[in-house]
């Protein structure tokens, strides 16, 4: 009878499994022409699941795969589209928040936002909100050297710390890790856009913030990343776009991303890229800083009001020579930067993601000297320690007066 049994469940899980394992709509985010169509619904999903890690998923971008959810759960996303007339494009079990999380395609000529109005008042859902959009924050004008490090004092922080041992994930374009500054220093290489396709390898984006924030030193050519002994995490969560330097995100990109960035349990997370304020990634960073994950955003116009940095705790970050300045944000040289470029190759960046990839450089360099740091006492270490000048409003960011200022027989002569 035992027996029996032990088969009927094996057999019962077999055809749950299969229900659940349905063809997934394949899709390249990059692909996507009208992004106003979709919408990110969730859905409490609370029984044990099968998935080891952040974006192991049955719909994933490109490739199918297996995973479990609660019969209930799964029943309630069919009759979601079913009575709303909702296209499922993609999902993914987010065990973190314990939801579902699928994308959703609407009907012709469906009001948007009156359907997430309906959808956030049925008891089934959890939570629905826009598919956003977010873009990085940079452009390219090849002017100036490497004027930066002389600017923030990093050459005095390395005789102190050169980020040993702190982990810094790199959310964003694809990262050329064969890149002779780079070669051997990222820890681990992920890719939450297109998982088939390798064309990310030239990414230019996310190899120049890879680059200022840890290229090798002491390898008698090239340049110095601020932090160039820390280790780093490559995730892919953006494209490039056919405009030189331009490159997108969305939410689930994004939030697949941060997840593994917090399953990864990394120190620091760089988030040199930009906008609308978002529900669902909001929450998934304020786990990470529940964790004491240390998150650096870059600055836009409109800060208080946009991702990553108008959430609380979030360090925001902006340019040295922005017309705007805030007590809130910190500055550091963004202007004509000079970093790496996919194939051997180097370049000149500019903008606030230039920026906020110094500080998460330079905020591991503090945590390398004291690993018990959290993100206020960081904070203020670099607010205190930050120098004025003439020549610009904001203070800079002195990380060797930073570092400094946690030991006590350290000075900057």
């Amino acid at each position: 009878m035992i027996r029996c049994r032990t088969w009927l469940g094996v057999l019962v899980f077999a055809l749950l499994s299969a229900c659940m394992s349905t063809p997934p709509h394949a899709i390249q985010w990059s692909e996507v022409t009208d992004h106003e169509r979709l919408i990110v619904v969730t859905i409490r999903n609370d029984s044990p699941m099968l998935v080891p890690r952040a974006g192991s998923t049955v719909r994933s971008y490109m490739a199918p795969s297996r995973y479990s959810l609660a019969p209930a759960t799964l029943m309630h996303a069919r009759a979601l589209a079913t009575e709303y007339k909702l296209r499922e494009v993609t999902g993914w079990p987010i065990r973190l928040l314990g939801v579902h999380c699928l994308v959703y395609e609407l009907a012709p000529n469906v009001a948007r936002d009156r359907l997430l109005d309906r959808l956030r008042r049925d008891r089934r859902v959890e939570s629905a909100q826009p598919l956003q959009t977010f873009a990085t924050l940079t452009h390219d004008p090849y002017r100036a050297l490497q004027y930066n490090l002389d600017v923030m004092n990093v050459d005095g922080a390395h005789r102190w710390s050169r980020g040993e041992g702190v982990r810094i994930a790199i959310v964003d374009t694809g990262v050329d890790a064969t890149h002779p500054e780079l070669a051997g220093r990222i820890v681990l290489q992920r890719n939450f856009v297109d998982p088939r396709s390798s064309a990310h390898r030239d990414e230019a984006h996310g190899t120049a913030i890879a680059g200022l924030i840890g290229a090798r030193d002491r390898n008698a050519s090239g340049i110095v990343g601020i932090a160039p002994a820390a280790r780093l995490y490559a995730l892919r969560a953006c494209w490039s776009e056919p405009e030189a330097g331009a490159a997108r995100c969305n939410t689930l990109t994004l939030a697949k991303a941060l997840v593994a960035a917090i399953d990864a349990r990394v120190h620091i997370v760089n988030l040199s890229l930009a906008g609308p304020q978002d529900p669902l990634l909001t929450r998934i960073v304020r786990k990470g800083l529940e964790r004491g994950i240390v998150f650096v955003g870059a600055a836009p116009r409109d800060f208080d009001n946009a991702f990553p940095t108008a959430i609380p705790g979030v360090i925001g970050v902006d340019a040295l020579d922005s017309p705007h300045t805030a007590d809130t944000l910190l500055y550091a040289p963004g202007r004509d930067v000079l970093t790496l470029a996919p194939g051997a190759s180097y370049a000149f960046l500019s903008g606030s993601s230039v920026a906020a990839a110094s500080v998460s450089g330079g905020v591991a360099l503090l945590l390398a000297r004291e690993p018990r740091l959290d993100v206020e006492q960081i904070r203020s270490l670099l607010i205190t320690s930050a120098r004025r000048s003439d020549e610009f409003a904001a203070p800079t960011v002195d990380f060797c007066a930073a570092v400094t200022a946690l030991l006590a027989h350290a000075t900057c002569d």
